[in-house]
């Protein structure tokens, strides 16, 4: 059972339609009790880092979340700000991530047009089960200027290139993020969701 944070931010329906679509069972969850029931989450994200670190807090789930993630091992899906807020810091406010993957949020440098906005390759470059069947040829949406930057490179499980090559989808244990939208991303996206689901 998948359930997907709702805190205010994030297009928590696109989500739960591609779940629908794939006859995968999955449901909001806006309050720390109806996490009991999921067996993986995933929390999305849109806007400004602190004010999403702030609605996360204002919702009640942050202390709920973090037990089913780091202490029960449940699989966690960020996505684009929620795969920021994984993060230790943001070089775009001053609140502190949850620190799950050991890295920071960085600005994309002034040559290149900001915000990073459209369709983008997607290159594996550390075999995980998020990208399985995606190893090749896959696009997928984005709309950011910020990336995580990981301190240890195994943690970046795949790139794309923007001016420079940046960390687009992040893993260790139970925690994954991806910096581009799935949910918008016709059937790569749909794919990675499904891969998502089957771990």
């Amino acid at each position: 059972m998948i359930g997907v944070i709702d805190y205010g931010l994030g297009n928590v329906q696109a989500f739960l339609n591609v779940y629908k679509r794939l006859n995968i069972a999955a449901f909001g969850v806006s309050c720390p009790e109806q996490l009991a029931t999921a067996t993986k989450v995933i929390l999305p994200g849109v806007g400004a880092f602190d004010h999403a670190m702030e609605r996360l807090d204002q919702s009640g789930l942050r202390a709920a979340l973090s037990d089913r993630v780091v202490c029960d091992g449940m699989p966690v899906l960020g996505v684009c700000v929620g795969m920021q807020m994984l993060a230790r810091s943001s070089e775009e406010g001053s609140r502190a991530g949850l620190g799950w993957i050991q890295g920071d949020v960085k600005r994309f440098t002034a040559t290149v047009p900001l915000p990073h906005m459209g369709w983008n390759d997607v290159r594996s470059v550390v075999s995980n089960r998020l990208l399985a069947g995606l190893e090749s040829d896959a696009r997928f949406y984005f709309l950011h200027s910020y990336y995580v930057d990981c301190d240890r490179p195994a943690d970046a499980l795949a790139l794309t290139e923007y001016g420079a090559p940046f960390s687009c989808v992040v893993g260790t244990g139970n925690v994954y993020g991806v910096q581009f939208h799935p949910e918008k991303s016709h059937h790569y996206g749909t794919r990675l969701l499904q891969n998502f689901a089957e771990f």
